[in-house]
């Protein structure tokens, strides 16, 4: 039978918290207990994959970062959330979240000059900028390697983009915006975008346009507005678009602030009128799509991206094979509403 943790903890009479704090590569344990520990695992036959092992014989934890924008909207905490959650499982890794506020090119350029030396690997939602790009190639010039996360940014040596199609969940949204409003009709469209400093953003933003032109040319675009994924400014925007288009028939919402466009909508009594789709599956938008505010969603999963980061990361800290499962485009309606 495989040796268990518990047979080398009494083999090699250590506790078996011990014992685990070795095998899984952890600090705080002395030079001769680790040996003692390890050279028993081997002759019991305990197996640990080459990774765990290596890190387990140093004694030295991977030190991962996670760089994203405040927990400002459900969808960022959600993930922070998960990051968090699913670090604590991994063997040998020690992962730590670092959210700027203000989230503009120069704060997310100076927090990742900020890590330099002090990090083995990166996760990091990117806004496509010249100074972050600089910082992104002056980080994996030291080792460093990167994986960009939700919005990916091109040109920069990155290990890997983690994250959906965004230009195919552009496209799926203006699908549905026509669906709902149904074959041939005219009408107004607003878009709010929450950066479009995000390629992510930028790219639905294309998708959408394209797939109106090309199916429903009855719908116009009269508005693209930006509202830095902030529910006031999203609320305040959306005031604005319907005052200037009172006959707007749908909104196409790129990023966060769902609850602030829901409410603007609801105040000037049209929830149930302008044909409204948006982004992710959280605790805000659940309840707007019971009542009927809010169309449909379209869901990127921010569980299986935190998943995919961290494997994608340490497997290639660890010179091992990375098999990408990228997260899938899930549509949501009321209908559906999955776990959150």
């Amino acid at each position: 039978m495989r040796a268990t943790l518990s047979d080398v903890a009494r083999e090699a009479g250590f506790s078996s918290a011990t014992v685990d704090r070795v095998l899984n590569g952890r600090p705080g344990v002395r030079g001769r207990t680790r040996e003692i520990i390890l050279e028993t695992a081997q002759r019991l036959g305990y197996v640990l994959d080459d990774g765990a092992a290596q890190d387990a014989g140093s004694g030295r934890s991977l030190r991962l970062d996670f760089v994203l924008p405040s927990r400002s909207n459900a969808f960022m905490r959600k993930l922070c959330e998960q990051i968090g959650e699913q670090a604590a499982y991994r063997a040998g890794v020690d992962a730590r979240i670092h959210t700027v506020d203000d989230f503009t090119p120069d704060r997310l350029a100076r927090a990742l000059y900020d890590l330099q030396g002090e990090t083995d690997g990166v996760g990091v939602i990117a806004l496509d900028h010249p100074t972050v790009r600089e910082a992104i190639r002056s980080l994996a010039a030291t080792g460093v390697r990167i994986v960009t996360i939700v919005s990916d940014i091109q040109s920069v040596p990155r290990v890997a983009y983690v994250g959906i199609d965004n230009r195919a969940a552009g496209r799926l949204a203006g699908y549905l915006a026509g669906r709902f409003m149904g074959a041939g009709r005219t009408g107004k469209v607003g878009l709010l975008a929450g950066s479009l400093s995000y390629r992510g953003h930028e790219e639905r933003e294309m998708g959408f346009r394209h797939i109106l032109a090309e199916e429903n040319p009855g719908l116009r675009i009269v508005e693209l507005r930006e509202m830095g994924d902030d529910n006031e400014r999203a609320y305040a925007e959306t005031k604005g678009l319907l005052q200037h288009h009172p006959d707007l028939a749908a909104i196409y919402n790129i990023g966060a602030g769902i609850p602030g466009i829901a409410r603007a909508l609801k105040e000037c009594g049209r929830a149930n009128s302008v044909v409204f789709v948006g982004h992710e599956v959280t605790e805000d938008t659940k309840p707007l799509l019971l009542d009927g505010t809010l169309d449909a969603v379209i869901d990127q999963n921010p569980r299986v991206e935190a998943r995919e980061a961290l494997n994608t990361l340490i497997h290639s800290l660890r010179d091992q094979p990375i098999i990408a499962h990228p997260p899938r485009l899930q549509v949501v309606f009321k209908e559906n509403i999955p776990e959150v």
